[in-house]
């Protein structure tokens, strides 16, 4: 079945959880208009069915989200659609659960952000590659910094670094680490306690500790979706999506060490792409992202 024929997002419900299975490898699970259309419109059925107790938000291939979909021009109207997605997870009445078992970057951390719960499984790596391709994490911002440590956020939003499931949890961003696994028995007591709880039970609880962040998002969400915009279509931003597509070094790129023969490096040689780093106390590694023209090299809005 062709990308474009069938669903981006699978729901199946099962025991009282929802399962939305974000299913556009092709680009990677790619922030696109249409996977965005569809993952609010499976929310929201979820939020009406009260058969439903609890989201789990996962996903096929080996990239869970790798952020927004460059093969789109880029457009205020795509920054609010991402603010819209990001808040209906948060003001969703009912408990939404993340289980990752790939490499996620950039948007895609918005939705973990935006998830009440998170667990991180074998193969899960994570990283906020804009900065390195002229952008900033504008939008996803406003439900990652009130989870993250701030020490962590400065680090990992300045430097572009690649960091694992393990780190993921020290830092916040994900709640359950489960390196060796599918995530899926480590989550198996947290959606057991979810279908105990009562839907008045879980709807109130759920206000209380999500107040704060849609706040957040009344007061940020319109600057920053105009941040984002006006980012993307930023010659910067231009230069580091390309050089991204072309496997070269962008232009603001210093050089590379000299050789110790006293020969240079050609362009592009020895320096990182973007959306390369390296895990804390690791040697630089390649990140997968999106092939040229298929999707986001880690972007968000």
């Amino acid at each position: 079945m062709s990308p474009a024929s069938g669903p981006l997002v699978r729901s199946v419900t099962e025991r009282g959880i929802t399962t939305l299975t974000l299913d556009s490898p092709h680009n990677r699970n790619a922030l696109s208009t249409r996977l965005v259309g569809e993952l609010r419109e499976a929310l929201a059925a979820a939020g009406r069915d009260d058969r439903v107790r609890a989201v789990l938000l996962t996903h096929t291939g080996t990239t869970f989200c790798a952020g927004a979909d460059l093969s789109e021009p880029p457009s205020a109207s795509g920054a609010a659609g991402l603010v819209a997605l990001l808040r209906s997870i948060v003001e969703l009445p009912k408990p939404v659960v993340a289980r990752v078992t790939g490499h996620v970057r950039a948007g895609g951390l918005g939705l973990l952000g935006a998830c009440d719960i998170a667990a991180a499984g074998r193969g899960a790596t994570f990283a906020f590659t804009e900065a390195r391709l002229g952008l900033a994490p504008a939008v996803i911002s406003i439900p990652l910094l009130p989870r993250l440590d701030r020490s962590a956020a400065v680090r990992y939003y300045l430097t572009g670094e690649r960091f694992d499931a393990k780190e993921a949890a020290r830092i916040g961003l994900v709640t359950i680490a489960d390196p060796e696994g599918d995530a899926q028995e480590a989550l198996a007591p947290v959606l057991d306690g979810l279908r105990r709880g009562s839907p008045q039970g879980l709807t109130e609880s759920k206000r209380l500790v999500t107040a704060e962040v849609l706040r957040a998002f009344d007061r940020d969400g319109e600057p920053l979706a105009a941040l984002s915009a006006r980012l993307f279509a930023s010659e910067e931003a231009r230069e580091g999506m390309t050089a991204f597509r072309e496997r070269r070094a962008p232009a603001w790129a210093p050089d590379t060490a000299p050789d110790p023969r006293g020969t240079r490096s050609a362009p592009g040689e020895g320096t990182a792409e973007p959306g390369a780093g390296a895990r804390p106390g690791a040697g630089a590694e390649p990140v997968p992202g999106a092939e040229p023209g298929t999707g986001a090299p880690g972007a968000s809005r």
